[in-house]
């Protein structure tokens, strides 16, 4: 320590406690979560090699959703010469969760639509949840009651008070009610739409959608430009679509596909005219999903460890990586390789992709922040009760959701997880107003928005946590979804697959699994192993 720092340091010491400054808040926290100055050093430049290289038929490298469904695919068809890698210290993803003495509660994703018939893959992972009950009279699948969302589910705070719904029809005037109802019955025009070979034309996964003309014309347009060429400009109808947009994408109406606007809502309708799917949730989000495909992977699964070159060797594939926990090289020579990591990532990594396919240029990740706010008990509230789901109008944030709503426990303590997107048009600028923000910088901006609708919250926070992700959503940019350039990625590069969310253009938990489904189905084909598909 240089002298002048240890004076200084003595100095403040030496100070009274009565002058030293006062926390802005009474309760701790602190920044957790993904690595932002590790998963930067990537770019640094060459890696040496390890000493050697441990054989292994198949290597994933990203432990979120995809790369989990990878390895639940392979292990499911008795295929166990495998090892999954994840740079973060604990597998997930945007799905991971976490535990405290009070609840567990999600880090991100928080939820899924409850699937219908014909979404295999997810059926066969809640059913081995045992939350698949059966099917009812029509064919349709019941789920587990405790895991569908209970009411009330939304509410909305505006006008100094909360109301149900998140579309605000206090004060509505009758051309905003016309046009609510316009939008909605575009939405059950699309919903009941059927292509020639009987496709929809939305569906989620979306592997399952439509390629039909008049489909893939909404992507070439912005969902704003779709809205104003139907004079659909009602402010209340607006705010409704954008919060949708901010929600699902880290995206506004101007930057969001027309096609993907459309998905959000036309894909949940079980049929035209009848009320979207319910939603199925945990305490700790979609957690509860990832803590089971983490279970297929068992001791393959090791975390803190950094993928930092893959090039071909012969006929195998050397992959080097850095081992966080040991602090040392270690390598393995693989017959494929499933890269379930971003493409921004995979640029960096996977010799000679970024010059192949520059079309992963074109993607971009919209950054988020997340709090998670432990509470002793829950503050007043004169107007509508508690949701599952609450939202400030007037906020640029999302609301929070409820820990404990499902438990039936109203009152006591409980856990809100607030969220966040950074929408601005430039993904990098947002990316590096994100990365300067401390923990109180972060918690000032929680407990400013949130005081708005609960002047008592403070005494009531027992702690206050925040995660940063600096590429939390792939945004669905006008023109990116259908571009044929951007399929393409999804392709194997030579002995490489890949499976990750983004390679959808739609930031979804069933598109992540989709994707790793399918690249451990390509590489069970390609190793002569005969697999049925699970999607």
């Amino acid at each position: 320590m240089r002298r002048r720092d240890f004076l200084a340091a003595a100095a403040a010491s030496a100070l009274p406690l009565a002058c030293r400054p006062k926390p802005e808040f009474p309760f701790p926290g602190d920044l957790v979560g993904p690595d932002l100055a590790l998963g930067h050093w990537l770019r640094g430049g060459a890696f040496p090699d390890p000493d050697r290289f441990e054989p292994v038929s198949v290597l994933i490298v990203g432990g979120g959703v995809a790369g989990l469904s990878a390895a639940w695919r392979l292990a499911g068809g008795g295929f166990d010469d495998f090892r999954v890698l994840e740079l973060e210290s604990e597998a997930g993803g945007t799905s991971r969760s976490g535990q405290n003495p009070v609840s567990a509660f999600p880090w991100a994703a928080h939820y899924i639509p409850a699937p219908d018939r014909g979404n295999h893959a997810v059926l066969r992972l809640l059913e081995e949840c045992g939350l698949l009950q059966g099917f009812d009279a029509k064919g349709d699948p019941v789920f587990a009651e405790e895991t569908t969302v209970r009411a009330p589910e939304e509410r909305l705070f505006a006008y100094g008070q909360w109301w149900e719904g998140l579309y605000l029809r206090a004060g509505a005037s009758a051309e905003d009610e016309r046009q609510y109802h316009a939008f909605f019955q575009e939405v059950d025009r699309w919903a009941a739409f059927r292509d020639r070979r009987g496709r929809p034309a939305f569906s989620i996964p979306r592997s399952r959608s439509s390629d039909a003309p008049e489909a893939l014309a909404l992507d070439r347009l912005s969902f704003e430009a779709w809205l104003d060429a139907r004079g659909l400009g009602s402010p209340r109808l607006r705010w409704l679509l954008e919060y949708a947009c901010r929600d699902h994408y880290g995206s506004r109406l101007d930057t969001t596909s027309a096609w993907a606007g459309l998905v959000y809502f036309a894909a949940r309708k079980q049929g035209p005219g009848e009320d979207s799917r319910p939603l199925l949730t945990w305490p700790q989000g979609n957690g509860f999903l990832v803590e089971h495909l983490r279970r297929a992977a068992g001791d393959r699964l090791r975390c803190g460890v950094m993928a930092t070159a893959i090039r071909a060797d012969k006929e195998a594939l050397l992959v080097t990586a850095w081992d966080a926990v040991r602090q040392q090289r270690v390598g393995w020579r693989a017959q494929r390789v499933i890269f379930a990591g971003p493409q921004h990532v995979a640029r960096h990594v996977v010799e000679g992709l970024q010059a192949a396919r520059p079309a992963s240029a074109r993607i971009r990740n919209a950054p988020w922040m997340v709090a998670n706010l432990t509470l002793r008990a829950r503050p007043q509230e004169p107007s509508f009760p508690p949701a599952w789901d609450n939202v400030l109008r007037d906020s640029e944030a999302l609301g929070y959701v409820v820990a404990t709503h499902q438990s039936l426990r109203d009152y006591g303590p409980t856990v809100w997880t607030w969220y966040r997107p950074f929408t601005g048009p430039d993904c990098e600028a947002e990316r590096a107003r994100l990365r300067t923000l401390d923990w109180p910088a972060c918690a000032r901006m929680v407990m400013d928005d949130l005081r708005r609708a609960h002047p008592d919250l403070e005494p009531l926070v027992a702690r206050l946590d925040v995660m940063r992700w600096g590429h939390a959503m792939v945004r669905p940019a006008p023109g990116l979804l259908w571009d044929p350039d951007f399929l393409a990625l999804a392709s194997p590069f030579g002995a490489v697959h890949f499976a990750h969310t983004e390679l959808s253009g739609l930031a979804l938990f069933e598109e992540a699994q989709d994707h790793g489904l399918r690249a451990a189905e390509e590489v069970l084909a390609a190793l002569g192993h005969r697999a049925r598909s699970w999607r």
